[in-house]
């Protein structure tokens, strides 16, 4: 990465806005052990999902999912975390931490969490959920339980869909061991020939392309009953080695580092640069060997010999693995299995006066400010009904808008492509650097490219996160009108659904040129000092949150209110964190409300006894970001894209934006007041960093659920302006 920021100024974000000094006094006024390890922390918050699949009062497909959803998480975070920890290692690139220790005695920390949890994870799928799933007619089956005329039927439907797609890699002087690619389920198999006596290895890759549950045939049972797609292959090795001898076979898993590096240069494409990158990660060296637990010592010497794996490294786990392919089963359609079913609602602020009339999205953002809150408020009939109207309205003249994320089919992109195709200015910033979202993106930038949208890729050293769309449209007296739109989540209309996010759609001249000036800093060389409504990283959003923090700190020390709440996915930056502690030695009341890592220790004697930490996991992603600043009674909100990380302060384009409207200043101060609440149901925070989950009152009844509290009322808003 280099150091240019923001066009080409080439300045560091600590050389900007000398005016405001940073310096909250010597650090070592603080105690030295007074940030918990993000590593371990981000370990937690995994094992909190986890604690949703054990939880017998969470409906059985959605344990399942929480399963899946573990096992997700944690490939990713080897193929990223761990995997840039051992790369820096290996080339001896300093690895700060927070915790002060050395990097290897991180990694071992991090190894020895992760086997405990990878294990709990295997027994909670063994005797927690796959018996539940029995009892509730939902059987995944081993071959041994199979009867003869199961194993007939099971034969069929191996020899004609499974047979043909298989591919057996031998090992011998003649062929090399074979490239195993990352996150692929494979099958070792040693086999002797009878004539010769020679042993020899083979490697069989269970087909991705094929269903990982095979549903077995009705046996008149009334049972959905399914095998392993490894199970089944296993027991038909015969087919595929005829007249050999099968001595052992087991399965095993390989994680390779898939982290992504490019040394960005000016004068470099950028697209073609991040294609080479992408097929490189292809081939990234192991850092995770999962193998089953009856797998004999000569093939496991083999996998790490040739893996060049430790013994570290390699996860030994009770069949079958990769529980992520449990998504498969919680397809299933049986609702009584599942959370109840609720239904988005309009915001209000949207819908049309008469009923029969179509809404008028533009007239509605005129008339006031609307906070929308996803996905209990509708994504479709919000945001992507705003896109879809301004490429259809003669009206508007510019489209202006970041895309990170978006999906496969996105309703997004089919409206920038028409409203390019319709003659308006239409400009995509495509964050073509999201990881494993890349050759996505690189997909749909070309295709906007096609039908004449301007795209353009961001800056140089920085990855453009902000969530930002911006409209400029004429109105009947001739003058120009900006419309905005300014998001915590991505423009996804499938992620929007499980996702928890918020978004202020505004007609805001003050937001609308804060807009203009971002995009034109986005696109082309302009360099903006400052914004009226806007935090943007990374100029000026640290240095802004910073200075809030210090002024509830001077507030509290004065007498005057003070409060500070934030909401984020991660609290990990030491500065944020030092500047909380101050607030909190002073008296300010601090509540955090994170969803995943969190370095911060609260309820420390001297150091953070007035901090508060909650987590809250359930049927929906809390993804959200908020500030709020109690100010003397002049309360300053925020909601926007940032996490409390060093890459989203100092190396992305981020943007917070200030809420001013009364009634949006009340409705965030009733998620906090719910969230923090002793009876929400939620994961508390303690001084050690151990999370201790609050889900049942002293007489075991269930603790009230958030994410369905906010759902009811959401849906019980009856006219603008009503908050019930």
């Amino acid at each position: 990465m280099t150091d240019t920021y923001l066009g080409d100024s080439g300045l560091s974000p600590d050389l900007l806005d000398d005016d405001f000094d940073l310096d909250y006094g010597d650090d070592e006024s603080l105690p030295s052990d007074r940030f918990l390890d993000r590593e371990l922390s981000w370990l937690a918050f995994n094992q909190r999902v986890l604690e949703l699949a054990e939880d017998p009062l969470v409906p059985l497909l959605e344990r399942a999912n929480f399963l899946a959803i573990f096992a997700s998480n944690l490939d990713e975070f080897f193929m990223v975390r761990v995997a840039g920890l051992k790369r820096r290692i290996a080339t001896g690139i300093a690895v700060p931490t927070n915790v002060g220790r050395p990097p290897a005695e991180v990694l071992a920390g991090i190894s020895a969490r992760a086997h405990e949890l990878q294990e709990r994870h295997a027994q909670a799928f063994r005797t927690l959920v796959k018996p539940a799933l029995d009892e509730a007619g939902i059987h995944i089956e081993s071959w041994a339980d199979l009867d003869d005329n199961d194993r007939s039927r099971v034969d069929e439907i191996f020899s004609t869909q499974i047979f043909p797609v298989l591919m057996p890699l031998a090992v011998d002087p003649a062929h090399p061991f074979p490239y195993i690619s990352g996150l692929s389920l494979n099958l070792s198999v040693r086999v002797r020939n009878p004539k010769t006596g020679r042993v020899e290895f083979a490697r069989l890759k269970v087909p991705q392309v094929l269903p990982r549950f095979v549903q077995l045939p009705d046996d008149g049972s009334g049972l959905l009953r399914f095998i392993p797609l490894e199970d089944l292959i296993s027991n038909h090795l015969g087919d595929l080695f005829p007249g050999m001898e099968i001595l052992e076979h087991h399965e095993f898993r390989v994680t390779r580092n898939e982290d992504v590096e490019i040394e960005e240069d000016e004068s470099e494409n950028l697209i073609q640069a991040l294609e080479k990158e992408l097929l490189r990660r292809r081939f990234g060296p192991p850092i995770r060997l999962e193998i089953t637990d009856d797998m004999d010592e000569v093939t496991l010497g083999l996998l790490m010999q040739e893996l060049d794996i430790t013994e570290q490294e390699v996860y030994r786990l009770p069949a079958p693995l990769d529980l992520g392919g449990l998504f498969e089963v919680t397809k299933i359609d049986r609702p009584r299995l599942k959370y109840p079913k609720q239904v988005p609602t309009t915001a209000v602020q949207l819908l049309p006066s008469d009923p029969t009339s179509p809404s008028d999205i533009f007239g509605s953002i005129a008339r006031q400010d609307v906070l929308l809150h996803h996905p209990y408020e509708s994504f479709a009939t919000s945001v992507q009904a705003f896109l879809e109207q301004a490429a259809a309205d003669p009206n508007v003249l510019a489209i202006k808008q970041t895309l990170y994320r978006t999906s496969g089919d996105s309703p997004i992109v089919e409206a920038l492509i028409d409203a390019a195709e319709a003659g308006k200015q239409v400009l995509a910033l495509v964050e073509i650097k999201a990881r494993f979202d890349e050759q996505n993106n690189i997909s749909w930038a070309r295709k906007l490219e096609k039908a004449g949208v301007h795209v353009v890729y961001g800056l140089v050293g920085l990855k453009t996160h902000c969530k930002l769309l911006l409209v400029v449209r004429q109105e009947a007296d001739g003058r120009l009108k900006h419309y905005s739109h300014i998001g915590t989540g991505n423009y996804n209309p499938k992620t929007s659904r499980i996702y928890e996010d918020m978004g202020l759609l505004t007609a805001s001249d003050e937001v609308g040129k804060d807009l203009t000036r971002l995009f034109n800093e986005l696109s082309g060389y302009a360099i903006e000092k400052k914004f009226k409504r806007l935090l943007v990283a990374p100029l000026h959003l640290r240095k802004g949150l910073l200075k809030r923090i210090r002024t509830e700190t001077q507030n509290a020390k004065a007498g005057k209110p003070s409060g500070i709440r934030i909401k984020v996915n991660s609290m990990v930056d030491e500065a944020i964190i030092d500047a909380l502690y101050r607030a909190s030695n002073a008296g300010v009341p601090v509540d955090i409300w994170v969803r995943g890592i969190c370095s911060l220790r609260p309820g420390h004697k001297g150091l953070s006894e007035n901090i508060r930490v909650r987590s809250i996991l359930g049927r929906y992603l809390e993804h959200s970001r908020i500030f709020a600043f109690a100010n003397d009674g002049d309360p300053e909100v925020f909601i926007g894209s940032a996490d409390m990380m060093h890459r989203n302060l100092d190396r992305r384009v981020e943007a917070l934006v200030r809420l001013t409207d009364e009634r949006h200043l009340a409705q965030i101060d009733y998620m906090f007041e719910r969230a923090m609440a002793d009876d929400t149901s939620s994961w508390w925070l303690d001084e050690d960093g151990d999370w201790a989950r609050h889900s049942l009152d002293d007489k075991g009844t269930p603790l009230a659920d958030l994410q369905n509290t906010l759902m009811r009322r959401t849906a019980q808003r009856k006219r603008p302006g009503t908050l019930r």
